[in-house]
């Protein structure tokens, strides 16, 4: 017996790993996708569809003659509805006065929170307190602070000799600024937690190469910290943007869409034409033209998205 024959009858060979089952496919994955699938169909696709088929009728509340099948006239009446197209416009100002501050004020806090300091924890605990609070106890709250008579913010003005105080909700200037205010406070946690994420998936060796370079605490930003973080203020503020735009809750319980309409926003409008005035079909074509909005937005935003990684 030779030696390489004991050399190869000592040496065992390694043992076949086990076979893993094939995924599955064609029935068997829609088996397995169904259960998630089907809250999706039922709670949003199916409501959805209803709702374009509504918007193509004179539906109406209390109403015994059957509904009837009008075409586009829902839509043709909206073309020339002032009221809808103001409430348009004051929903872009909305959305826009609140995520450009939101998103300045979160990446500033998230900055102040990535930073090795004492309390780090609670900080971060305390920051995203307004996030868990729902929508409808944030307007009440702020009710309060903007209460004419006893509110916190008023008090304060008295005190420091500034005025009497105003009516903030009631004003016909000030009642879209307080209510922004209003949605950058309550929206501003969950920006701060998407950009602190992006920030510490940031190599730390990417700043420290640059600080032995000479850097700068802004230069190292410009550099360093925002490229790696651009794709998540990308995602967040375009997410912020259509959130922002579909407010409902909040400015209905601080204003209800006043004063004169001032914060009708466009949400709001629909919501009256549908369960004030009982006009089901038309409020269902204004959310047809909200929809295609925020359509539009979504797909110009995916279209920047691929084209961005496809340069990179």
């Amino acid at each position: 017996m030779t030696l390489a024959t004991v050399t190869k009858r000592s040496v065992k060979s390694p043992p076949r790993p086990a076979r893993r089952g094939r995924p599955p496919t064609g029935q068997g994955a829609w088996f397995l996708v169904l259960p998630a699938l089907l809250p999706i169909l039922v709670l949003s696709v199916g409501p959805l569809l209803y709702g374009i088929a509504l918007a193509f009728t004179d539906s109406q509340s209390g109403r015994t003659a059957p509904t009837r099948w009008i075409g586009t006239l829902n839509f043709q009446d909206l073309v020339h509805d002032t009221l809808f197209w103001d409430s348009f416009r004051i929903g872009l100002l909305w959305a826009v006065g609140v995520t450009v501050p939101q998103f300045l004020l979160a990446l500033g806090l998230a900055l102040l929170l990535n930073q090795d300091l004492k309390l780090r924890w609670p900080a971060r605990a305390l920051a995203i307190i307004p996030w868990a609070m729902p929508e409808v106890v944030v307007g009440i709250m702020w009710r309060l602070v903007y209460n004419p008579d006893a509110g916190i913010l008023n008090e304060t003005i008295r005190d420091l000799g500034l005025g009497d105080g105003r009516d903030w909700l009631s004003g016909l200037s000030t009642a879209l600024p307080a209510v922004i205010v209003v949605g950058v406070w309550a929206g501003m946690p969950q920006t701060t937690v998407a950009l602190l994420a992006g920030l510490q998936n940031t190599p730390r060796e990417l700043h420290e190469a640059a600080a032995m370079d000479g850097a700068g605490a802004w230069r190292r930003f410009l550099s360093v910290t925002w490229p790696a973080l651009r794709p998540v203020a990308l995602a967040i503020t375009a997410l912020n943007l259509i959130w922002n735009f579909n407010s409902f809750a909040l400015v209905y319980v601080l204003t209800s869409g006043g004063p004169g309409g001032r914060t009708r926003l466009p949400m709001l409008f629909a919501y009256e034409e549908a369960f004030r005035y009982g006009q089901f079909g038309y409020a269902a074509a204004m959310g047809c033209v909200l929809v295609a909005v925020i359509s539009v937005l979504l797909a110009v935003f995916l279209a920047g998205r691929l084209k961005g990684g496809e340069d990179a």
